[in-house]
């Protein structure tokens, strides 16, 4: 049944509305970020005919050390994290759609426990980790963000990418196994090619967790180890929050997950659909 005229200017409607919500974000940060203090509680939102861009905050904020080193600790975090979540991930999610394990933890279990500790909420175990970051003297250092964040995305990659394989074919891994094929060359040939979407979906996620993560990263570092979202929330001085850097740094965050998320659009979109249809 075809949509009428009227079905379809709502639903092109909601579509822009919802658009328009979720580029305010952006917009609000730009617009902050080519304001001069002056201007930032003024009324004006367009550029040029209301009020007068500058690239100054830019132009400081590139050069502050502090937001220099927040980045580089940040993109450290979050790719070494996400590298070594994803690896371990995937080859746990591999085991668990092609092998029955028996005993007292069955594959059910084993899926059960790393489901639960996806949904674990950080704060429950955030002292524990902290006295243990302590002792090891890991404190105000980017190896005590790339340990936790990989301990709580390894699940995420397992969940994901054991739905992923159990979405392969049997006969196709049997095939290589008939021709003899050791699992390890079925998983790196054969396995791994076939669920490349799921790869790029699972990373992209796991990668957008690590890079937005502020809990851990505000509790496990002080000054040589602050991350982007850290810094974001210090902008507030003692005559208030300064919105032109709050801007500034906020498109600062958000610049490198958009641009990802973009370049992977396609493997994304197919990766998490992956499966989700069966004839």
């Amino acid at each position: 049944m075809k949509a009428t005229s009227t079905e379809k200017i709502i639903v092109y409607t909601v579509l822009i509305v919802l658009a328009l919500w979720a580029l305010f974000p952006f917009y609000w940060a730009f617009v902050n970020s080519i304001k001069v203090p002056s201007q930032i509680f003024a009324k004006s939102w367009i550029p040029i005919v209301q009020f007068k861009p500058t690239l100054h905050n830019w132009q400081i904020e590139l050069k502050t050390p502090l937001v220099l080193k927040a980045m580089k600790n940040s993109t450290i975090v979050a790719v070494v994290s996400t590298l070594v979540a994803l690896i371990l991930g995937t080859m746990v999610g591999f085991a668990l759609s092609v092998f029955n394990y028996r005993g007292a933890f069955k594959n059910v279990d084993i899926y059960i426990f790393f489901l639960t500790q996806r949904i674990l909420a950080p704060a429950v175990v955030l002292i524990p980790l902290y006295i243990i970051m302590k002792n090891l003297h890991l404190l105000d250092t980017v190896w005590a963000l790339i340990i936790v964040n990989i301990t709580f995305n390894i699940p995420m990659a397992v969940v994901i990418m054991r739905e992923m394989f159990k979405s392969i074919p049997k006969e196709i891994m049997e095939a290589a196994l008939v021709d003899g094929a050791s699992w390890g060359k079925i998983f790196s040939n054969v396995a791994i090619p076939l669920a490349a979407p799921g790869l790029v979906a699972t990373s992209m996620i796991i990668f957008s967790y690590v890079w937005n993560e502020f809990l851990f990263a505000l509790s496990f570092s002080f000054t040589k180890a602050a991350t982007l979202p850290v810094i974001v929330a210090g902008t507030q001085q003692n005559r208030g929050i300064e919105f032109w850097y709050v801007g500034t740094r906020a498109l600062l965050v958000m610049i490198l997950p958009v641009i990802f998320s973009l370049l992977v659009q396609r493997y994304l979109v197919k990766g998490l659909t992956f499966g989700a249809v069966k004839e």
